[in-house]
């Protein structure tokens, strides 16, 4: 019945080809189907939905490790506490430790002895009481002294020991076995790699810590829809009020999805978003001209083009526009056509029929 009552209408309007318009009465549209709604004109257009994970930064990633081995006697932070730079977060038992701390205070004492026998002989050498030879022997006692000295110092700076720490130990001659482990950063506890009581090597990890904004979404992108992305682009977190924009898109296809991954770097100052979790986000397309939402129904294809049917007055233009993004039930396109304009969103299929019969 539909497509005597479209041969019918074509027979009406001979002249519809591209660009002119199809004039049908109340009665017609009523029974085709033909609805109208008013494009819905956008600043971005928002893409298909793509799933990504949410990382940590290299740059805000710290492993936090023990320098000596040793046995953990205290975990002062769990996963998921908040720590500041150089709070307490750990204690460690380390005989290690007691081993370079009487290496620091010997070569210390080294040093002050071959300090004392170089200044002594600096002054002989020069009344002439003692040869060049001697003199030059006693500084490179002094060279060796202070090198022993800088390395012991550096060891023990490497597990904690501020200078502070090193001179009131130098001064008080006195040892410990208790090493305590300092948050390096800012962050929150990632990760707990060890247990109270646990026999620990030296380097072994104790504690992951970050810094949790911003944060990277990686992005595993279709390879052919890669070349429509550029650095700076906008994205979003569907669903949650988070937006930041592209970093870096990938050079290697990976061979679990042919995809290709994008990198995008968000703030999430309210915490929603947590290392690990996968999530849906869109990735906005700008440019010149004007956008418009539309739904999907509204969209006509003929001969590789995509078109509209625009309402002028008791008329309807069929115009072609460029699919710009597409989304679940929607498409933003762009085209020539005026904001507020109103489109035919219902009945598309044959006002279509109608304007190719009509062309013929």
């Amino acid at each position: 019945m539909k497509g005597i009552l479209i041969i019918l209408f074509a027979a009406l309007v001979p002249d519809a080809l591209a660009g002119n318009p199809i004039s049908l009465n109340d009665r017609q549209r009523s029974m085709l189907g033909v609805k109208i709604e008013t494009i819905e004109s956008i600043d971005k257009a928002w893409g298909l939905r793509y799933p990504a994970k949410v990382e940590v930064p290299n740059a805000q990633l710290r492993v936090l490790s023990t320098p000596f081995a040793g046995m953990t006697e205290a975990l002062l932070v769990a996963e998921g506490d908040q720590v500041t730079k150089g709070q307490v977060v750990a204690v460690i038992q380390s005989t290690e430790l007691l081993e370079k701390l009487g290496d620091y205070l010997d070569a210390q004492s080294q040093l002050n002895l071959a300090a004392s026998e170089y200044k002594r002989d600096t002054q002989l050498s020069k009344e002439g009481i003692i040869s060049e030879r001697r003199l030059l022997e006693t500084r490179a006692r002094y060279t060796r002294a202070r090198t022993a000295a800088d390395e012991a110092s550096q060891t023990l700076e490497y597990a904690g020991f501020d200078k502070q720490s090193l001179a009131r130990i130098e001064k008080q001659r006195k040892l410990s076995s208790r090493l305590e482990l300092r948050a390096t950063q800012d962050g929150v506890v990632l990760k707990q790699m060890v247990s109270p009581g646990e026999q620990l090597e030296a380097l072994a990890p104790v504690f992951h810590i970050a810094r949790l904004s911003p944060l990277w979404l990686e992005i595993h992108l279709p390879l052919d829809r890669v070349a429509a992305i550029t650095p700076g682009m906008d994205v979003r977190v569907a669903g949650l009020e988070i937006q930041g924009k592209v970093l870096t898109i990938g050079r290697m296809v990976h061979d679990a999805d042919q995809g290709v991954m994008v990198r995008a770097e968000v703030a999430d100052e309210s915490g929603q978003l947590r290392p690990g979790q996968y999530v849906q986000i869109e990735i906005a397309q700008t440019g010149e001209g004007r956008r418009y939402r539309i739904p999907r129904s509204s969209l006509v294809r003929n001969e590789g083009k995509s078109m509209v049917f625009v309402e002028a007055g008791e008329s309807y233009v069929a115009k072609t526009v460029e699919i710009v993004a597409e989304q679940a039930s929607e498409v933003i396109i762009k085209g020539d056509i005026n904001p507020g304009a109103r489109i035919v969103v219902s009945g598309t299929s044959a006002l279509k029929s109608i304007w190719l019969e009509a062309g013929e």
